[in-house]
């Protein structure tokens, strides 16, 4: 979701096999919420009550979202053993996370 909004192309999330097309903006408005909602330094993600607002409000006027506290890109290398020419995935993770319970 990170890598297709900073690319402009956040619509790509959508799924094709919906039954019947979505409200483009209000999709756009999710996407960016939702980023928002995961953005690294909690200080900067809004609270439950703004949320429920974003949401809500039919043109609210929204900050950019900054990178999000855990991010993954998906690089594709080619193997070394290969002369097809085939690719792997090789995944790269940018920050470590802990779990408690």
């Amino acid at each position: 979701a990170w890598r297709l909004w900073n690319e402009g192309r956040p619509i790509e999330l959508m799924d094709a096999l919906m039954e019947t097309p979505a409200d483009t903006s209000e999709l756009l408005r999710c996407i960016h919420v939702g980023l928002l909602c995961v953005q690294q330094r909690p200080e900067d993600r809004p609270t439950m009550p703004s949320v429920v607002l974003m949401l809500d409000s039919e043109n609210p006027t929204l900050p950019q979202p900054k990178q999000p506290g855990f991010y993954s890109e998906r690089y594709l290398t080619e193997t070394d053993s290969s002369s097809t020419g085939t690719f792997r995935n090789t995944y790269t993770m940018m920050k470590d996370v802990t779990i408690t319970t």
